[in-house]
């Protein structure tokens, strides 16, 4: 039976989808497969760790039909999640894509180099956003009102469970999802050598005019 688009929370049989939905937007929100020789490794630092770790965070988009095709997911305490990435995660995944040796040279070993190294999430600028959060959604579905109601959907559970703000990390290339971001009122937080990325913050407060 076919039902209109709407926001669950996430489900263990959605785990394929959302691996899926990170790879094919991982790459300054592009598809990540031209460019990557195992795009796999996305979803092992941005999506899968999370529906492990803190799965009553993670939200998906359903089609109508069970089928996720958008998600939001993320964490109430950064330093607490960094800990338990290393701990309880990397021993998970590390053995399929082991840490490189020397410089990097590929796209590929950039992103194994950030899984193995997850306590660069730990920004001491980012302190008084104590959460943060991953959104993703697959181009068809976007600019429909979906993400949106996706960030309402997380900003709500942390502001439920006492999180007053959150944080979210993007590649500054990704104008499209800045112009986003900056409709959902979220402003830019300065941290040293952000490199190709930017920090981008708000409360958890004022959801409902969202």
């Amino acid at each position: 039976m076919t039902s209109s688009p709407a926001i669950r929370p996430y489900r263990p049989e959605d785990r394929e989808s959302l691996d899926d939905i990170c790879i094919r937007t991982a790459h300054n929100g592009q598809d990540s497969r031209p460019v990557y020789a195992n795009p796999a490794i996305f979803p092992t630092i941005f999506a899968a760790p999370y529906v492990h770790l803190e799965p009553e965070l993670a939200f998906v988009l359903d089609n109508g039909q069970g089928q996720a095709v958008g998600y939001i997911l993320g964490t109430a305490d950064t330093p607490r999640f960094a800990e338990a990435f290393r701990t309880k995660w990397l021993p998970l995944v590390a053995d399929r894509f082991p840490e490189p040796i020397g410089p990097q040279s590929t796209p590929d070993e950039a992103m194994v180099r950030l899984l193995h190294h997850p306590e660069r999430m730990v920004v001491p600028e980012l302190a008084a956003y104590p959460a943060h959060l991953h959104i993703d959604l697959l181009p068809e579905w976007q600019g429909r009102g979906h993400g949106r109601a996706l960030m309402r959907s997380f900003l709500r559970a942390l502001r439920d469970s006492g999180v007053q703000a959150v944080h979210l990390t993007m590649a500054t290339a990704n104008t499209p999802a800045r112009a986003f971001y900056d409709r959902l009122d979220f402003h830019e937080i300065e941290v040293p050598d952000p490199g190709p990325v930017t920090c981008l913050g708000r409360t958890t407060d004022e959801i409902d005019r969202l």
